[in-house]
């Protein structure tokens, strides 16, 4: 995507700063995952751009470590959000003890649309990498919107070769229920 539009990175920093200076409601992801956890949690922001989930689950007390592929997007998780740990890596071949961190993750948030923007051919590894960086009763969320050239099914089956199981399903961050007609996936993972 960075090749194809060098100035999306921009705009999307921007987009989201214009709107938390205008008070929209940004931390719908974030409420719905420290409600899962005690305070201090680990937690991994899996594609965490620039930083808005993390950022929230950092001033909650928990211990964030955030990965993005695009280096202008992280630059800004640093600015606008100090304190979780940022850093640039490739979500297919993450591995972070590579890079001194060891301890597993209480919970891994995907938040997003990530799925649909990675490389297609590499899903099934970004979901075995995240899986291998979950704590053995720790659990994962993944939201993406329908429409996007992944489907629900698709994600299913990848969800399933990488050894996790699906624990429940959401047609948004603010828990209303899936249904067959639903055009976004929240989907809590676990082993």
């Amino acid at each position: 995507m960075i090749k194809d539009n060098p100035g999306h990175s921009a705009w999307y920093i921007e987009r989201f700063r214009t709107m938390a200076a205008e008070g929209a409601d940004l931390d719908g992801e974030a409420r719905f995952i420290d409600a899962m956890v005690p305070r201090g949690a680990r937690i991994h922001d899996a594609g965490c751009g620039p930083g808005r989930v993390g950022g929230t689950l950092a001033r909650l007390g928990h211990h964030v470590v955030g990965v993005d592929i695009d280096p202008e997007l992280i630059d800004a998780a640093h600015d606008d959000h100090p304190g979780p740990h940022w850093m640039t890596a490739d979500l297919s071949t993450l591995d972070l003890a590579d890079v001194g961190i060891s301890e597993q993750f209480d919970v891994i948030v995907c938040a997003g649309n990530v799925m649909t923007f990675v490389d297609p051919a590499t899903r099934g590894a970004v979901l075995e990498r995240l899986a291998s960086h979950l704590a053995a009763e720790g659990r994962m969320a993944v939201g993406f919107g329908a429409g996007r050239g992944y489907e629900f099914a698709d994600f299913h089956a990848d969800v399933a070769a990488a050894g996790l199981r699906t624990h429940a399903q959401f047609s948004s961050w603010h828990l209303h229920p899936l249904t067959p007609e639903s055009d976004f996936i929240v989907a809590v993972l676990g082993h």
